[in-house]
């Protein structure tokens, strides 16, 4: 079959993909869209307050300070944090934050995290131009499409070549809205897609050993992007075919059969001659509704769902988990390693433990992430009798499927699959869900007050003055006292929280 790999024109994916950034007006996006792009970003917020008192956001706030040490008066607010930092490095711990506890949401074809690098890049940008919400809002949108398309190209191939889709895609999609928000031309935001090519990282190497170099990944695309997209507004010419070209991007990063596999349309594909979109890829953003690598969440919920049925874990002899072999690398192998985390981290990307943790307790949130839940002696004796095969069934990655096969002691056996991953577009949380997510993830640190506050401001942002509102109400530190959860508050109800918008 002929592939776009064979027709596309030198350069037109970047022109395109300029276009709509450029021309995407606000009023032509739906509103069902446009609201579920805010409950987007709020749901990247919460996981960014949640993050507020881990030891890596610490260490990472301790680390942006001393880089911007020689800066006086940082401008750019950090979330969940008074002191401000230079733009670029506020840009930098805000994708940290949000994207540290892995909660963040997952464009499913595109196996990427975008509003962990989109949104801290048009903070940044937003605040210190003082953009209105609505610029920023269209922007956010825009640049989640373009990102979408971008990473959708390469059929999960990325991984395969050991790059972190999130830092590569996330550099490129953070150029665009970033230059959005500067007032761009087309083609000036085509030279930003041109710079963002030599600005784009991420290794998976971290999955070797728990490593934090991944919860850099989109803050550190999120600076890129806004480099990029700098150097594009100053005149500095960059490549303009920074996708199809000879050393373009699916060619640096993909290997020879995956590249042959690709199909570029895919990069522009739904987007109208009139500067909108005839198909909404926002729609195919999944929530999480686990902290964990999304590749463990449908077996995850299989073993809930085994557990709650009344199984009796005494009496397992084995267990196998059928997955996507798309995911293999990442959380199955290697074996040895997996069924013995030695870090949030590591738990994170443990397919084992995912189960364990499902069939023993039957939840899988942020407790079950702290060493005393993963090294328990009766997670670690079960982890052992975990194993894995690969899913010929599955339908990977528009899918992240999950079965788990439960063999007891009497050779009988218990079998529940989950072909649609809970939060794919096909089965999504709704966003009542997302709300209740973010007060549960704000509540941990900040008080039901504050974290109302910023809920509104974000649901109601397209009629924001200035992008500084938000910020100055993001740039609180938590409270002394950890707040109440605001389900177990009498009277308040998230899932029937709603503004006027809606």
């Amino acid at each position: 079959m002929e592939t776009a790999t064979d027709n596309t024109p030198t350069g037109a994916i970047a022109s395109t993909l300029a276009t709509f950034v450029h021309g995407l007006r606000l009023e032509q996006v739906p509103p069902d869209i446009s609201i579920r792009a805010r409950h987007l970003m709020l749901d990247a917020i919460g996981c960014a307050l949640a993050a507020r008192r881990e030891a890596f956001a610490t260490r990472f706030a301790d680390a942006a300070a001393a880089l911007g040490a020689d800066v006086e008066g940082g401008s750019s607010a950090v979330i969940g944090h008074s002191r401000r930092l230079p733009m670029r490095d506020a840009a930098l711990l805000n994708g940290v934050l949000s994207h540290g506890l892995d909660y963040d949401d997952t464009h499913m074809a595109g196996v990427i995290h975008l509003s962990v690098s989109v949104l801290p890049a048009l903070l940044a940008v937003g605040g210190r131009r003082r953009s209105s919400g609505a610029e920023m809002l269209t922007a956010y949108i825009a640049a989640l499409e373009a990102g979408a398309r971008i990473a959708s190209v390469s059929k999960s191939g990325f991984h395969a070549h050991g790059f972190h889709p999130t830092g590569i895609v996330g550099a490129f999609a953070s150029s665009l809205g970033a230059g959005r928000m500067m007032g761009l031309s087309d083609r000036q935001l085509v030279h930003a897609q041109g710079g963002a090519l030599s600005m784009a990282s991420g290794s998976l190497q971290f999955i070797e050993d728990g490593a934090w170099t991944k919860r850099f990944h989109p803050g550190w695309a999120a600076q890129a992007g806004i480099t990029a997209a700098t150097f594009a507004a100053h005149g500095i010419g960059m490549p303009q075919s920074p996708y199809e070209g000879r050393y373009g991007f699916y060619r640096l990063y993909l290997g020879e059969a995956e590249h042959a596999a690709i199909d570029l349309g895919l990069a522009t594909a739904g987007l109208g001659d009139d500067r909108a979109a005839m198909r909404w890829e926002i729609e195919n953003i999944a929530v999480k509704p686990f902290p964990m690598c999304h590749f463990v969440h449908a077996s995850a919920d299989a073993a809930i769902t085994l557990q709650r049925q009344g199984l009796d874990v005494s009496r397992v002899r084995s267990v196998e988990v059928l997955v996507p072999a798309g995911v293999v690398q990442a959380v199955c192998e290697p074996l040895g390693n997996k069924r013995r985390p030695t870090s949030d981290y590591d738990a994170k990307f443990s397919l084992p433990y995912a189960v364990a943790s499902g069939l023993l307790r039957g939840r899988l949130g942020l407790k079950e992430l702290e060493p005393a839940a993963y090294q328990e002696p009766a997670v670690l004796a079960l982890m052992d009798r975990i194993s894995y095969a690969v899913d010929p069934e599955s339908t990977f990655p528009r899918h992240y499927t999950g079965e788990v096969r439960v063999t007891l002691d009497d050779g009988s056996r218990l079998v529940h699959r989950e072909s649609i991953n809970r939060g794919h577009a096909e089965r999504p949380l709704s966003n009542a869900d997302v709300r209740e997510k973010y007060f549960d993830n704000a509540g941990l640190h900040f008080s039901v007050s504050q974290a109302q506050s910023i809920c509104d401001q974000v649901l109601a942002l397209d009629r924001l003055d200035s992008v500084e509102q938000l910020e100055d109400l993001l740039a609180q530190e938590p409270d002394n006292v950890a707040a109440s959860s605001v389900a177990s508050i009498p009277g308040l109800n998230p899932r029937a929280h709603a503004t006027a918008s809606v």
